[in-house]
């Protein structure tokens, strides 16, 4: 609850969760990914204040935490707070010149659920900042701002796709990034298009290694193909590093997951311009495969989740979705077979592991238009 009293103004900022499409771990790789807004996500009230602080709530969790804008450090490993003052952090650094604020965070995006939570929570903190702040950053320093956040302050070294998923996303358009370019473009997503987003029950913390350790695995084999980015790679390039003892082992089937993930990244963006939601379906369900096997981000609820919704009517594909090890699934389904469908697989996921999970159905989410 938002308490000073000694205030001048209340500003408001908000952001869309997201779910990816496609893409997975192919962002910090200069890679392809597709993303959407979701009808869930972060919303910031703040009161301008007369002195140099920052007071955070975060309403959904009763709590609180206070800092000087002159002496921004991270409030604990794993705090909810790290985000909104990396966030901080990074606009001074760019020159900013602030004052004074407190922030009440509210928030609809489940927290470990691979939507993420931490995304939608940076990018309405940095709205607010921007407008508190008299700032004139555009939506990509924005994505920048948020992903610094993660970096430095969260310790996750996440690419660019959920920041600017969540910055860019619009009512029933998906979002595709050239990670390189940084080219962003909306895709049209066919109004029948149903996104079905279904919780594992394991949360998922990036920050806790594997995350990190996948994008090293990356680096490690674009150093062995000659390349610096595996957005540079080719099936053959692997192959013939493969042959010569250059690439072997885990850098070896991460390698093949980005230069395949890129592939079906293209494949499904040119196939959502013609309307074919089948074809996309199909690519999801390679997708998720490519994960479980080459980059080996899944888990066995992951995998017993996405298989169960490709067996039920109306299922066009599912994957896992973010960065794995845990949280969601995604499924591609009808708008008119949507109901059924989330009752079954509540239905027959009960009888498996003698609890529903939490499901929830979206469109692609976002502004009606482009803040």
């Amino acid at each position: 609850m938002l308490t000073d009293p000694d205030h001048e103004k209340e500003i408001t900022g908000s952001a869309p969760g997201r779910a990816e499409w496609l893409g997975n771990h192919t962002d910090y790789n200069d890679g392809l990914v597709l993303g959407i807004g979701l009808d869930v996500g972060a919303t910031v009230r703040a009161r301008v204040c007369r002195d140099h602080l920052l007071r955070l709530h975060a309403a959904d969790l009763g709590e609180s935490h206070g800092c000087s804008l002159d002496n921004l450090q991270p409030a604990g490993e794993g705090s909810w707070a790290n985000y909104a003052i990396g966030v901080a952090a990074a606009f001074l650094s760019r020159g900013a010149k602030p004052c004074g604020l407190e922030l009440e965070i509210r928030s609809t995006v489940p927290m470990g659920a691979g939507l993420s939570s931490s995304a939608a929570l940076e990018c309405a903190t940095a709205r607010v900042f921007q407008q508190a702040w008299g700032t004139a950053f555009d939506d990509l320093e924005l994505a920048r701002i948020g992903q610094e956040a993660e970096h430095k302050f969260a310790g996750v070294r996440c690419g660019l796709l959920d920041q600017v998923t969540s910055l860019f996303a619009t009512r029933d358009h998906a979002v595709f990034l050239d990670c390189r370019s940084l080219d962003v473009r909306r895709v049209p997503v066919p109004a029948d298009a149903r996104f079905v987003i279904v919780q594992s029950g394991v949360k998922h913390a990036l920050s806790d290694g594997a995350y990190n350790a996948r994008r090293s695995e990356c680096e490690q084999a674009a150093r062995a193909l000659g390349v610096s980015k595996l957005r540079d790679a080719s099936d053959a390039m692997i192959a013939e590093a493969v042959n010569q003892g250059r690439l072997s082992g885990a850098p070896q089937r991460r390698a093949s997951h980005v230069v395949g993930e890129n592939a079906r990244v293209a494949a499904a963006v040119a196939a959502l311009e013609q309307g074919d939601l089948v074809s996309v379906g199909k690519l999801m369900n390679q997708s998720h495969e490519s994960s479980r096997t080459l980059f080996e981000n899944s888990c066995g609820e992951l995998d017993f989740l996405s298989g169960l919704a490709r067996e039920i009517p109306g299922c066009l594909g599912a994957r896992l979705t973010g960065g794995g090890f845990g949280g969601a699934i995604l499924a591609l389904v009808g708008r008119s077979q949507v109901d059924a469908f989330v009752e079954e697989l509540k239905t027959r996921v009960l009888a498996v592991w003698g609890r529903e999970p939490a499901v929830s159905v979206s469109s692609a989410g976002g502004p009606d238009q482009a803040i």
